[in-house]
């Protein structure tokens, strides 16, 4: 009897997987953080046998060549991606056994990237679960333009091909497990639901209900910026991703925290949006350890800029560090828990800021306050209604653009409030009046505020 284990990494929307047999199984697209599958296979009682890609990720640093160094795994890469490391070329066709009556067959599904894999298991004869990577994902498939922007209608096209080469070829029952479409932004739209098989893709996919020409327009008008730190993870990876180093890194006190930010170090508070706002140092950002930490900081962050990490106890700070080392981002220059009576130095207070709803934004406006409304979203976000009258800078480009926001006290929102945060904090730091509103969006209409759509200024919406 086979079994899969799903890994989840939550902060990047991806998975891993563990499966096998009896005695021996196979990781599919393993995080860099490998220990935790080595765990898994141990409470499983198996031992790796193999490591396979479905491609080279550029949302994440892969942890295959260390996983496979570590347990002698053979490890499997897709034949024409180009890397630079020592592994087993994969091409279309190809089989391996992986257990008794277990096996394990390559697909060519390009789309995604052109020399994408997916993977799919049998058992005696019969395939089980098709490991689908970034190609066709649960309601929708992986995006196509990380690779190179002149290729991406190409590769829109091909990716169309796959999923209906993995429909043709697969039973109904056959089980779809993805590595993107969770949250990660590998994703072309947000993935539909969190298990699937392939007769429910085929009855709920737009790769597998629309002709190819219909897809490909609405793939391509669909898709928003890619994360900036995209472009380090394809080189990282092809060439062969180093071992984490996850021991603490050097502590820092007031003196140090302060040193490092007039160097225009980064010092990242990732302690929750509600403690940071009410005590923390100048000049600190706050990206929360329980948001998406490791995706928003290395997407503002300029690229290999010293990170100083604040956190609340070692635990938080363990956490953060090794969600960082899954993009890149492998030693911080320097740590400090606590809180910020001792990241401050002698006769220095903490800065805070208020935190609000939309309906005390309601209120400031009745009260006759004229506040500056940043909306921090992404532009397909805004589009499906906003704030009239609010400034849109895109969370993203904030970093960049500060100087775009008119005087005043700036109430800054987004979806949610953990990009608020994030944004907030950033505008702090440069000495702004802010009000963080911790608040979700639906509540602005039901606050009674003016939400249009589109990106005219008209009436509310309904």
């Amino acid at each position: 009897m086979f079994f899969v284990d799903v890994l989840e990494t939550e902060g990047l929307g991806n998975r891993s997987y563990l499966a096998g047999g009896a005695t021996t199984a196979v990781v599919v697209d393993p995080p860099r953080d490998v220990e935790r599958i080595v765990v898994a296979a141990a409470g499983r009682g198996v031992r790796i046998g193999y490591v396979v890609e479905t491609h080279v990720h550029n949302d994440y640093v892969t942890g295959g060549p260390e996983l496979a160094r570590l347990t002698g795994a053979r490890y499997l890469v897709p034949a024409g991606a180009a890397v630079s490391f020592a592994r087993v070329p994969v091409a279309d066709g190809d089989s391996v056994a992986v257990d008794t009556g277990l096996s394990l067959r390559a697909m060519a599904t390009p789309g995604h990237t052109p020399h994408h894999m997916s993977y799919l298991l049998a058992e005696d004869g019969r395939e089980v679960a098709a490991f689908t990577g970034g190609s066709l994902l649960i309601g929708t498939v992986g995006r196509p333009d990380l690779v190179e922007p002149r290729l991406t209608e190409q590769l829109a096209r091909a990716q169309h091909a796959s999923a209906h080469r993995l429909a043709a070829e697969l039973h109904d029952d056959v089980r779809v497990l993805p590595t993107h479409g969770f949250g990660s932004f590998c994703s072309s739209s947000q993935a539909g639901g969190e298990a699937s098989t392939i007769g429910e893709e085929r009855a709920g996919n737009d790769a597998l209900t629309q002709d190819a020409d219909t897809f490909v327009a609405h793939l391509l008008a669909g898709l928003e910026d890619v994360p900036a730190y995209y472009a380090h993870m394809g080189p990282l990876n092809a060439g062969g991703p180093a071992p984490v180093n996850l021991t603490p890194p050097e502590p820092a006190d007031g003196e140090e925290i302060a040193r490092r930010l007039a160097a225009g170090e980064w010092v990242v508070d990732v302690r929750s949006r509600t403690a940071f706002s009410r005590g923390h140092v100048a000049g600190t950002f706050n990206f929360e350890a329980e948001g998406k930490l490791a995706t928003y900081l290395a997407w503002l962050i300029p690229w290999g800029r010293p990170v100083t990490l604040l956190a609340a106890t070692a635990e938080q700070l363990a956490a953060a560090q090794r969600e960082l080392v899954r993009v890149g981002i492998d030693r911080p220059a320097a740590a400090a828990t606590g809180g910020p009576a001792s990241w401050l130095r002698a006769g220095e207070d903490p800065r805070t800021f208020p935190r609000a709803d939309f309906a005390a934004l309601r209120r400031a406006r009745e009260r006759g306050e004229e506040p500056v409304v940043l909306d921090v979203r992404r532009d397909s976000e805004r589009a499906a209604g906003h704030l009239r009258g609010s400034v849109h800078i895109p969370i993203h480009e904030l970093h960049g653009r500060t100087g775009e926001v008119p005087a005043g006290r700036v109430w800054v929102h987004c979806a949610g409030g953990m990009r608020a945060a994030i944004a907030a904090s950033m505008l702090d730091a440069e000495g702004r009046d802010v009000v963080a509103v911790d608040d979700g969006f639906d509540a602005a209409r039901d606050a009674g505020l003016p939400v249009v759509r589109g990106d005219g200024e008209g009436g509310p919406t309904a």
